[in-house]
């Protein structure tokens, strides 16, 4: 199956990369180099057990990609989303036509999920009760 590994993720990768379908293609280009508000994004990028097309992970957002073949894997593409979104990441999924016929509605939607994923609060590194009170 496109997208899940079970063994070394590098290679599989790699091959991904190399055989983009055009949306990927069209997409990389305006995520890649921190152009899209200047936000770092890898592609083909291994999750778990899954090489997910596209990913920030300072905001924990990937997104992916389906072609028609996708109708008829939904039940193990939303697991898939599922696992991930256990993982901690918003998974933004788009059909390719929508890449590439409505380009700037899918970087408005990217961006807001960005923002949202830079927007949520980091972890205290010790509990309140064990900060110091000031005084050593």
């Amino acid at each position: 199956m496109r997208g899940q590994v079970s063994e070394k993720h590098e290679p599989y990768a790699r091959n991904l990369r190399h055989s983009q379908t055009s949306a990927e293609r069209k997409l990389w280009l305006l995520l890649r180099d921190r152009r899209l508000a200047g936000f770092k994004f890898r592609r083909q990028h291994p999750v778990g057990p899954f090489v997910v097309d596209f990913c920030c992970t300072e905001a924990k957002v990937i997104v992916e990609l389906d072609g028609g073949h996708h109708a008829l894997t939904h039940d193990s593409d939303t697991a898939r989303s599922g696992y991930l979104a256990g993982q901690g990441h918003r998974v933004l999924r788009f059909w390719n036509n929508e890449v590439l016929g409505n380009t700037s509605g899918v970087l408005e939607r990217i961006v807001e999920a960005l923002k949202r994923g830079r927007q949520r609060p980091s972890p205290s590194p010790l509990p309140s009760g064990e900060r110091g009170s000031g005084s050593s």
